[in-house]
């Protein structure tokens, strides 16, 4: 017989984490599992899922993991406008994972980047070396506007192609990358 391994918010933000992903309203399993691999692989300290997400202990979840799940604490079940207001009580920023976002992932990368390599540039509309917790939405219909609102800042992650847009997985890996990077001192992201 097997032991869930899901973990309660508080325990997670009791340890101080700096990066989290959370999935709002995530219902493919092998999104959910994909995605969590990719936290583990930023070295993100969490995954959060809401509820009416998808089971991740789903047989297919789980394989998309990787092994990510066993890994890497995740919470289930959580109430988003609950996670982001115990993260903004704890000084963790939220970003809202967004293709009409106002911000660029790219240009916020390239100041984040200009001034944690050369200690000048401008200030940017948000620091990614922050703690920072990412919202990610339902694969259909994207964040909700009330999850929207709950963010400091909706993210776009530019498409440069003919392609609508990236599929969950893979901007969640772009953005947590983005703040994965941010997070590491000069030295190692060099």
């Amino acid at each position: 017989m097997c032991r869930f391994l899901d973990v309660a918010l508080e325990e997670v933000l009791d340890a101080g984490p700096r990066l989290i992903a959370v999935l709002c309203q995530v219902r493919d399993p092998g999104n959910a599992g994909t995605v969590l691999r990719a936290a583990d692989s930023a070295g993100a300290d969490a995954v959060v899922l809401t509820a009416s997400s998808v089971d991740i202990y789903n047989p297919k979840a789980v394989r998309s993991t990787a092994g990510s799940l066993f890994h890497l604490p995740v919470v289930l079940g959580a109430d988003a406008a609950a996670v982001a207001a115990a993260c903004k009580a704890r000084g963790i920023g939220i970003l809202a994972a967004d293709g009409y976002g106002t911000l660029n992932l790219d240009a916020l990368q390239d100041e984040n980047a200009r001034r944690r390599l050369t200690g000048a540039g401008p200030e940017s509309a948000y620091d990614l070396a922050a703690p920072t917790a990412w919202l990610f939405g339902n694969e259909a219909q994207g964040l909700s506007p009330d999850e929207l609102e709950l963010a400091d800042h909706r993210v776009a992650v530019p498409v440069y192609g003919a392609a609508e847009s990236l599929n969950l997985g893979t901007a969640a890996t772009v953005c947590l990358y983005a703040s994965a990077r941010s997070q590491q001192p000069a030295s190692v992201a060099t």
